[in-house]
């Protein structure tokens, strides 16, 4: 049954989507990489916060090249961008994800010679190839380079991953060299080497194509990127119960937090199934303009419990916004801005 649009409640968390930021951090990425053209991860469904929302406006800002990591990824993105802007960078691992390649036109990434192998027996195509040079990962071994069954592809883009970007690490130029040593090796179009932290390395990492993904979406993996990107993602949740409760009183699971004396509190549509994990609790604070909610308490899986001393006004109903500014966020609970984006819940969607 489908219930008629008068029928169906509001959400009582939201994700708010600044678009205009998402547009602006594209392009601040694409002139940061130089000469270089900037693509787009936008694997797990957009870092969490869309594809539906966020792949059209990368679209509209000028971005033509799209990664995801999985076959089963690429559907969502089709009625957006063209097949063959798409690209797969777990690669052909089945026959049937050769098949999809052929049927659609989507680019697979091929990361190794049972990959390569396998797509050229296929009548091979046009495809990108991953060289590994020190993140042991995905990847062909630059040794493998000589292989014959390379010599017979169409390379359009000849790519590696960095594995320390976000580090001041010897791994980084280590890696630039490596690279630099493998292009001889594959005929190729382009080269590609940059995630959104190693843009911020120089436009010595930056070659053809640069992929940067969580800079994209707010995140910030190195300083130099600080004053170049928006916060894009914002998360609110509604008040769901004012109470007061009395000295001692415990709150939530465990009784991990006692109250030291009256207190007006109050339970807030939003837990660890939303995203707001429970090592995002202690410590934290919820916002209502410039004044601070602590957390109370654990977080449990749809229910938090904030402290409501400096918001008499507010009452059930009233909304709350969730800091999620990431490197703050990221900083006070532990996990890294990846995940914090990744985690998301569908009902904030």
């Amino acid at each position: 049954m489908q219930l008629p649009d008068a029928l169906a409640p509001e959400p009582t968390v939201r994700l708010r989507l600044d678009k205009q930021a998402l547009a602006h951090n594209w392009r601040a990425l694409d002139q940061l990489s130089g000469n270089a053209s900037a693509g787009a991860a936008v694997k797990a469904n957009c870092y969490g916060l869309g594809v539906g929302a966020c792949v059209p406006v990368l679209r509209d800002a000028g971005c033509d090249a799209f990664f995801v990591a999985h076959w089963t990824e690429v559907e969502a993105l089709l009625p957006h961008v063209d097949a063959a802007q798409i690209a797969v960078l777990h690669g052909p691992v089945r026959d049937d994800d050769v098949a999809f390649a052929k049927a659609t036109g989507v680019v697979p990434v091929l990361n190794s010679l049972s990959q390569v192998r396998r797509w050229n027996a296929a009548g091979g195509g046009r495809c990108h190839l991953m060289v590994d040079t020190g993140i042991n990962r995905l990847g062909i071994a630059p040794s493998e380079l000589g292989d014959p069954e390379i010599a017979k592809l169409d390379v359009d883009v000849l790519m590696s991953h960095l594995a320390s970007a976000d580090e001041d690490s010897a791994t980084n130029e280590r890696q630039l060299k490596a690279f630099r040593e493998c292009l001889p090796a594959v005929e190729h179009n382009r080269a590609s080497l940059a995630n959104s932290a190693g843009i911020a390395l120089g436009t010595e990492f930056g070659f053809d194509l640069t992929r940067p993904g969580l800079a994209l979406y707010g995140g910030i993996p190195r300083p130099e990127l600080a004053n170049s990107i928006r916060q894009v993602a914002f998360v609110d949740a509604v008040i769901m119960q004012i109470r007061t409760i009395c000295e001692g009183d415990a709150v939530g699971y465990n009784g991990e937090f006692i109250a030291p004396s009256p207190m007006r509190v109050a339970t807030v549509s939003l837990g660890y199934a939303d995203g707001f994990l429970r090592s995002r609790g202690p410590g934290a604070a919820l916002q209502h303009g410039e004044a601070l909610l602590p957390v109370l308490g654990k977080v449990s899986m749809d229910m938090i419990v904030v402290d409501m001393a400096k918001t008499p006004e507010l009452g059930e109903g009233d909304w709350l916004h969730v800091p999620m500014h990431l490197p703050d966020a990221a900083e006070h609970s532990g996990l890294s801005q990846y995940e914090l984006l990744t985690v998301i819940g569908s009902r904030l969607r």
